[in-house]
């Protein structure tokens, strides 16, 4: 068990104040994340045409530079062909919206970075119903035009990634449109619900993957992914569950600074990085309730560090995207530092397991920042 009492102190990692490992995984929990549930989105996600899990990459010259027992990577790359997780997020709400209501009538709406808005428009294509995706002023065309691509009206507002969710609030209410969102706000909890759920079928299929790890080390943005990977740890191995550190881009860490406050906090300006999905500036209300009292450290990463990651990783074969590496990025340094290695208590045992939430979903960018695309990549070239 971490000791988050430790004197440890950096700007740029914490040991969470807030972690209460001896507490269960209680009905409260349950109510917005649960294995239940995840089993039911397992079920309908794994009907879908195209469904496959996922593989899990064992980077072992990574575990050896390290010095580490293994480092696991789970590869979202070549999710549903949206190269990317989120895939399993807002495409399942949109089906459950659609099973409660009908599509008579039906406009969904989202604010995204990119590949929570292809999910959507994604998911409404299946089926069957409009949908309208907010990007706002940083979001690159090429992400945009793949949203375009799936039928989707795409409307570009806002300096960021959280004047877009409140520019398409506001769109939404004098529409009469659904919104979609992969974060939630006091009002607004069920439809996120689905989206997080729908994120729990990573774990589920790594359950069916591997032996269970002893540190995972995932993203975060708004905190979905983090919440549901976590959500069903907890309640699978209770005390008894891996090390589990969240990682944010530095200028963009708002579950880091609301570890520190204890609370809900947000970060403003323009949110500039990389790791264009991570861009958030507000956690979600929903996963801040399983992260603040589950989570054992918070550590933020710069982006040079994600570019690096991607570069070690394209020289294994694997192509990941910025976003997507965030948490090896952090493995990395943390294994690195011999401060940040004793509080993680990593060493020669440790079987790490980091989530590579997408692949290259806009290849202009993954060319400059690898110096080759992802086919080239894929063909070991």
């Amino acid at each position: 068990m971490l000791d988050a009492s430790s004197d440890l102190s950096a700007p740029d990692f914490l040991l969470n104040p807030g972690l209460d490992r001896s507490a269960p995984y209680g009905d409260d929990l349950r109510a917005i994340l649960s294995r239940d549930g995840g089993r039911t989105a397992h079920a309908a996600i794994s009907a879908w045409e195209g469904y496959a899990p996922t593989p899990l990459r064992d980077l072992s010259a990574i575990a050896d530079a390290l010095d580490l027992g293994q480092v696991l990577y789970k590869d979202e790359g070549g999710r549903f062909g949206l190269r990317s997780f989120k895939a399993l997020g807002g495409a399942y709400a949109v089906d459950r919206l659609v099973a409660a209501g009908g599509r008579r009538g039906l406009t969904v709406a989202c604010a995204t970075d990119g590949n929570h808005g292809r999910s959507v428009a994604w998911g409404a294509r299946r089926a069957g119903v409009k949908a309208v995706i907010y990007v706002h002023e940083t979001v690159s065309e090429g992400r945009a035009e793949a949203i375009r691509s799936y039928g989707a009206t795409v409307v570009r507002e806002g300096r960021n990634y959280d004047d877009s969710v409140r520019a398409c609030a506001q769109a939404a209410a004098a529409n009469g449109w659904q919104i979609v969102s992969d974060t939630s706000w006091p009002g607004y909890e069920d439809v996120p619900k689905d989206v997080m759920q729908g994120y729990s079928v990573l774990a589920i299929e790594i359950e069916a993957q591997t032996p269970t790890p002893t540190h995972v080390f995932v993203q975060g943005g708004v905190g979905g992914v983090a919440a549901a990977v976590l959500s069903d740890s907890w309640e699978r191995h209770g005390a008894a569950r891996p090390i589990f550190v969240v990682v944010e881009p530095e200028n963009a860490a708002c579950l880091f600074e609301s570890a520190k406050a204890g609370a809900v906090t947000a970060v403003g300006g323009d949110l500039d990085t990389i790791m264009a999905g991570l861009a958030c500036g507000e956690p979600s209300i929903l996963a801040w309730r399983i992260l603040q009292p589950g989570a054992d450290a918070f550590m933020t990463v710069r982006d040079a560090a994600a570019a690096d990651a991607m570069r070690q990783l394209a020289t294994l074969g694997v192509v990941g995207g910025e976003s997507g590496v965030a948490g090896l990025a952090g493995l990395i340094k943390a294994a690195r530092d011999p401060a940040l290695r004793s509080a993680l208590r990593l060493d020669t045992t440790s079987r790490v397991l980091c989530y590579g939430t997408e692949g290259a979903t806009d290849p202009e960018v993954y060319r400059a920042i690898v110096g080759r695309s992802a086919e080239e990549i894929g063909r070991g070239e």
